[in-house]
């Protein structure tokens, strides 16, 4: 609780800064381009582009690092971007397929068989459009983009190291036994399933608790290792992305469904309260069913964002005092860097801390919707 109310704090602060000098550095850039001529709005569009480079949004850069686009952008040196481009996989019933490599849109200066790149200049959001041959958008082609995203792509690297995680310590224990001392990567695993499975799975399970422990076990290391990774300059972010808790959410939702029974749902639509409290209590409590996923799916998703926000708050302050006065700027980097480096020791905690969470709460939820029927077959094991 400690960690995540600093967090807000953090949040809420940088980004009180950083927006308050932004507006300033906007309103010079604004009092410059008025007091030029009365033609500066006609060449609005056109000089797009150039008006970006003078002056720096750092909303629209934090929300660039924030959301999903088409390459892994690490830096820019000397003008040119140093990135790794990534398949663009296009339909469009107009046109049918087209797979070619996001480097081909140069970074959204070009376009390339009839499609743009664009980016929202208030939201950051890249999105994929179709041009005529006159260079203008062309509104009547539809176009669906099931492209290799950096999320995409991150999430199945993720998924792959996983897999291979795991079936490498299963080997390990097919080759050397349970009786050998674990090494390597299978003494760094196994404490995790351990703890999964005695402190988590167990408590709120009870005997059924090794029928949930693959989900379990998949659930915390899918979550941690993405955690994880979304903390190398570069990476993709995508346990802050809203989509992958939203799926992972509707997962828990659908096995915590299929594990209900009658007791459960008796108690929701025939609660144990006076009748005049039960109309009202049973609402409360059938949208609890579906409240219960998306405070899981909130609750990731707001933890990690937050994190990168701070991260990218703390950098983004060096040049934002450095376009005031470069001396401020300079004098500012030492903080900057220290407080980076504090708040990426927190994130490293917070990373297990959601894993574990998520992962605990759903088995706290699946036990709930099967309560009635444990306490059937405990009373009858006593009886009998």
């Amino acid at each position: 609780m400690g960690i995540q109310r600093a967090k807000s704090v953090w949040v809420s602060v940088l980004a009180g800064l950083a927006l308050f000098f932004s507006v300033n550095l906007f309103a010079q850039h604004e009092g410059e381009n008025h007091g030029t001529d009365g033609h500066a709005t006609e060449n609005h569009e056109q000089a797009g582009h150039e008006e970006a480079k003078e002056g720096m949004n750092p909303g629209l850069i934090l929300m660039e690092h924030i959301l999903d686009n088409h390459e892994f952008h690490f830096a820019d040196y000397n003008g040119h971007a140093i990135s790794i481009p990534l398949p663009v996989i296009l339909y469009s019933p107009q046109r049918g397929f087209d797979m070619f490599m996001s480097s081909r849109f140069h970074h959204g200066h070009e376009d390339y068989k009839g499609y743009r790149l664009t980016v929202d200049h208030e939201t950051g959001k890249e999105s994929i459009v179709a041009v005529g041959a006159d260079g203008n958008i062309d509104p009547v082609v539809k176009v669906y983009d099931f492209s290799m995203t950096r999320n995409v792509t991150q999430m199945l690297l993720s998924l792959v190291l996983l897999v291979w995680i795991m079936i490498k310590v299963a080997n390990r224990y097919a080759k050397r036994g349970s009786n050998v001392a674990p090494t390597g990567i299978q003494n760094a695993v196994e404490p995790v399933i351990t703890f999964i499975r005695d402190d988590v799975a167990k408590p709120n399970l009870g005997r059924y608790y090794a029928k949930f422990m693959p989900y379990l076990l998949t659930v915390f290391f899918f979550i941690l290792i993405n955690n994880l990774t979304g903390l190398i300059p570069g990476a993709a972010n995508v346990t802050g992305n809203i989509a992958v808790t939203l799926l992972l959410g509707l997962i828990s939702l659908v096995v915590i469904l299929l594990n209900t029974n009658s007791h459960f749902w008796g108690h929701i639509f025939n609660p144990p309260v006076p009748g005049f409290v039960k109309p009202i209590l049973t609402i409360v409590e059938f949208l609890g069913v579906f409240i219960k996923p998306v405070a899981l799916i909130i609750r990731l998703f707001a933890n990690m964002v937050a994190g990168h926000m701070i991260i990218g708050c703390l950098i983004l302050m060096i040049f934002i005092f450095a376009e005031i006065a470069p001396a401020a700027g300079l004098a500012f980097s030492p903080v900057s860097v220290l407080f980076t480096v504090f708040i990426y020791a927190i994130e490293l905690l917070v990373a297990f801390i959601q894993a574990y969470i998520f992962t605990n709460l759903t088995a706290v939820f699946i036990g709930l919707s099967m309560e009635g029927e444990q306490h059937r077959e405990e009373g009858a094991h006593a009886h009998h």
